[in-house]
């Protein structure tokens, strides 16, 4: 697999898919649809990938800016013969083989890439056994050979050509073994005869596959891979077939954390993105949904109808259900939830506990510190063994800007406070419930902003004795 270089035919308009975002840009488990046959090629080590465009290219140059692809723009589109000619121009200084992938092919595997080089290698049977591979590809058997191109083989079993289904004879049509659409090819060969193809079919284009019969009648030998799970060729042309793949993918990312030490109680409603990363002995209930670059430790506990974006969460936390947690860290030995919602820019600190219906927006909060119950804190810097009551609330911002509140160490904030920041809370000081505190507060100290309670002696007793006196006149009059 040394020295090769590769080409992704990613210049289609996917027409199906029925939308203006160009198909390979579309979302699958977490990533563009694009990403997998990139990814899987950095994989591979390829030491140039060509990236063939059309439909919005530009959206797809700016999608992948910081990756070292070389694009070119097919267009007019006249086929994947012509796409591949486009590409050669950056391949010009190049030799060895190079490897052709489509755009819209999410479910391939590095292993049967490899394998598909050893058929390559070898040395082909029959009339072309003097002679090396000129290109291999991919196939697969299907019951259902509709829309795909079919392979002819000779009496030897060797592969003479590839027939797409609308040039196909009725005779080929019962064909069953059909291409799957990977070639992998040997520069000097695609060189010397990208220029012979034509467009003499009823599609009016240059097609790739006729390289095989042209392969054969030069004497030089033609490989094919046939694969078990015709799944991983499976190409993706409108949104039901997305909506497979997508499927296909989580099964696969939720198969490797399980028998990595994940227990996932409901695969079937458990939604992981490529990417997360899980501990062994965490424990995931149904209807989960892990997006973006999430990191979880280990001995997790998360419950029913948890959403997290973007976040670390450290071991032995426990998530309840329905919270939502996005662009946030989750200390070790935290518990968040349930109903609660963790805002981006926000850090738990080590065993700190964020109760029901809480919402926490770009804050830090300190080890062992305590927010149970029905509250708001955001743009806040919150000390250790810190305890917050029901319903209180950080007014971080005043209509123009946002202002900060800071509350140090071993502070007690009775429910119902209002901290309007910018406003600093010292160490160990007391809030009483029901207070509005507009300014800072010394250590050790209590502050409190509510009004002196009365108590008037027998008020209630003569409101009744009134309403009933009221009553009784009423029935008089009737």
């Amino acid at each position: 697999m040394k020295n090769f270089t590769a080409i992704i035919l990613a210049a289609g308009k996917g027409t199906r898919m029925k939308s203006s975002t160009p198909k390979v840009l579309f979302p699958l488990a977490g990533k563009i649809l694009l990403s997998y046959p990139v990814d899987l090629l950095k994989k591979l080590k390829a030491k140039r990938i060509v990236v063939v465009t059309g439909h919005g290219s530009g959206q797809v140059r700016e999608e992948f800016k910081k990756d070292k692809l070389r694009f070119v723009l097919q267009s007019p589109q006249l086929g994947t013969g012509d796409a591949v000619k486009c590409a050669m121009e950056e391949l010009k200084n190049q030799s060895g083989d190079v490897l052709i992938l489509s755009g819209d092919v999410p479910l391939l595997a590095a292993e049967t890439i490899k394998a598909l080089f050893k058929v390559h290698e070898k040395k082909p049977k029959g009339k072309d056994k003097k002679s090396k591979n000129a290109i291999s590809f991919i196939s697969f058997i299907t019951n259902k050979p509709k829309g795909y191109g079919r392979v002819v083989r000779d009496s030897e079993n060797l592969v003479t050509s590839i027939v797409e289904e609308r040039d196909c004879l009725p005779s080929e049509r019962k064909i069953s073994e059909v291409n799957g659409g990977i070639y992998l090819a040997d520069l000097e060969f695609l060189r010397s005869n990208l220029a012979k193809l034509k467009t003499s079919n009823k599609q009016g284009e240059y097609y790739l596959p006729d390289l095989i019969k042209i392969a054969r009648s030069k004497g030089q030998g033609v490989s094919a891979l046939t694969v078990i799970d015709e799944s991983e060729v499976m190409g993706i042309n409108n949104r039901l077939e997305l909506s497979k793949a997508e499927a296909a993918v989580r099964e696969r990312i939720l198969k490797a954390l399980m028998l990595g030490g994940v227990t996932i109680t409901a695969p079937s409603a458990t939604y992981i993105d490529y990417g997360v990363k899980i501990g062994k002995d965490t424990v995931i209930s149904p209807n989960v949904f892990l997006k973006g670059q999430v990191r979880i430790g280990s001995d997790v506990i998360i419950e029913e109808g948890v959403k997290i974006t973007n976040s670390t969460i450290g071991s032995g936390v426990i998530i309840k259900s329905h919270s939502v947690i996005e662009d946030a860290v989750i200390g070790a030995g935290s518990e968040v939830g349930p109903f609660a919602r963790i805002r981006p820019g926000t850090v738990l600190s080590a065993s700190s506990r964020i109760g029901n219906f809480v919402e926490v927006k770009n804050s830090k909060v300190g080890k062992g510190t305590k927010i149970n119950h029905l509250s708001y804190v955001g743009d806040a810097l919150i000390g250790e063994d810190v305890n917050i009551g029901a319903g209180v609330i950080t007014c971080n911002y005043d209509g123009v800007n946002k202002h900060r509140t800071i509350i140090k160490d071993n502070v007690f904030i009775g429910s119902d406070s209002q901290l309007v920041a910018p406003v600093t809370i010292g160490k160990g000081a007391y809030i009483g419930s029901g207070s509005t505190i507009t300014k800072d507060v010394l250590s050790s100290s209590l502050a409190l902003t509510r009004a002196e309670q009365k108590n008037i002696k027998d008020w209630a007793k003569r409101k009744k004795a009134k309403k009933n006196k009221s009553k009784k006149n009423k029935k008089k009059k009737v």
